[in-house]
């Protein structure tokens, strides 16, 4: 199963809470991803971290795609993979001057 969303915010604080609400609703519609949730947010939020605070021309801008794959037949279930990729950045809000 796999997921994919973005957050634009305007302070670090508010990224990572967007992270954290969107990916509550990741797990809402696919419960299995409550096992990479900690990992995921955490990841996220790490990116977040590397970032200077936005300055009034500027928001934060965050993508964040993951998957698990697990074997079908498997009580309890055994992981076979998984993947998180995050993009976290800086960029001019839409009627900011340059």
């Amino acid at each position: 199963m796999s997921y994919s969303f973005s957050v634009t915010a305007d302070s670090k604080e508010d990224a990572k809470l967007q992270i954290a609400q969107k990916f509550d609703d990741v797990v809402a519609a696919q419960p299995s991803h409550a096992t990479d949730q900690d990992a995921a947010v955490a990841a996220g939020e790490a990116f977040v971290d590397l970032l200077a605070e936005p300055n009034a021309d500027q928001q934060i801008e965050v993508t964040i795609y993951g998957s698990l794959s697990w074997e079908w037949n498997s009580d309890p279930i055994k992981y076979s993979a998984g993947n998180i990729s995050v993009s976290a950045g800086l960029r001019l809000r839409p009627n900011a001057t340059k």
